[in-house]
């Protein structure tokens, strides 16, 4: 039997460590087959040798984690316990070195999931990249991130957020509001998105100058865009004309982010997804980088990514010849 004690700097590094009441303990005896009792600024960990030393592995990551800013949330413990013991816990080490600082004041933002790291590298790493995955995966949140963080980097000299104005169920011109209230629905997410990574009061004067500018899909048409970091959300709802049509904006000195869903595509039947056809066309060519997020990169609530699991089951039994509702 071994044990080891690790002992911590303050009440608020021992329970972002233990959990509040120390819930994260639990999981981590069942998780490491050892026992974990925690008093005061220590904790003890006893057992077999090799399983204190792989749960210590554990602990010191999460201690690492946490000094360089990233807040250990339940999800962000237990995506960490389980890859140790999947043996990739060394793999994570990486996500800190893939940081992402915002405006100051803001906390800075770290990928949660593997998926989200190989996310984060393939943006910085391409001119162009497209990240394909269901709701809930972190697509808009970590490309507004690097966006605002090229922003104040002086790495472009603006950024330019859009999406297509799909009209699901509803006909824009019988919603009540002139053109500009029609379209904000459909562009509240990314300013959502914006306002976690920037003071609210700044935005305003940002998009007022030019600096920041949200505007649908059909406003890119006829423009050239150099040094701009540009975002193109909700991609899955632009027909292949309108793609092609936001590709060839594209200037000098500027990066592009284009994010979809393809289970959740709002054209008519007989309209093929332009992201369909430009992932298909672009994946190998020189500069442009291919992201596939899945259900396990989901970092929302944990009931978001059963829903998923429970919808690709179905798609899964509708396949296999069962008649789906």
């Amino acid at each position: 039997m071994a044990e080891r004690t690790v002992h911590f700097d303050n009440a608020r590094e021992a329970q972002d460590l233990t959990g509040p009441r120390g819930d994260y303990l639990p999981p981590m005896e069942d998780a490491f087959g050892i026992q974990a009792v925690t008093r005061d600024l220590w904790l003890k960990l006893e057992g077999p040798a090799d399983k204190v030393a792989a749960a210590s592995a554990f602990v010191d990551s999460l201690l690492r984690a946490r000094n360089s800013g990233l807040a250990l949330s339940r999800h962000a413990v237990d995506y960490a316990r389980q890859a140790h013991v999947d043996g990739r816990g060394a793999e994570l080490d990486n996500f800190m070195g893939l940081r992402i600082d915002v405006a100051p004041g803001r906390a800075p933002v770290f990928p949660r999931t593997f998926g989200q790291a190989a996310f984060i590298e393939t943006i910085r790493g391409s001119e162009l990249t497209f990240g394909l995955g269901p709701a809930g995966t972190g697509k808009t949140w970590l490309a507004m991130a690097m966006a605002v963080s090229a922003l104040l980097k002086n790495e472009v000299s603006r950024i330019i957020l859009t999406r297509p104005a799909v009209e699901a169920g509803e006909a824009l011109g019988f919603l009540p509001g002139d053109l500009q209230q029609k379209i904000l629905p459909y562009l509240r997410p990314l300013y959502d998105a914006l306002h976690e990574m920037m003071p609210a009061e700044d935005v305003p004067g940002l998009v007022e100058r030019g600096v920041i500018e949200v505007a649908p899909l059909a406003y890119m048409r006829g423009r050239t865009l150099n040094r701009a970091f540009v975002i193109l959300d909700e991609a899955q709802n632009t027909t292949r004309e309108q793609m092609l049509m936001f590709l060839t904006r594209l200037g000098f000195g500027s990066k592009a982010v284009v994010n979809g869903d393809l289970t959740q595509v709002d054209l008519p039947p007989h309209k093929m997804p332009g992201l369909l056809e430009a992932e298909f066309l672009l994946r190998k060519v020189s500069g442009v980088g291919v992201v596939r997020l899945t259900a396990a990169d989901v970092v929302r609530h944990p009931l978001v990514q059963r829903i998923i699991d429970a919808y690709k089951g179905r798609e899964r039994g509708a396949g296999n010849g069962e008649v789906a509702p």
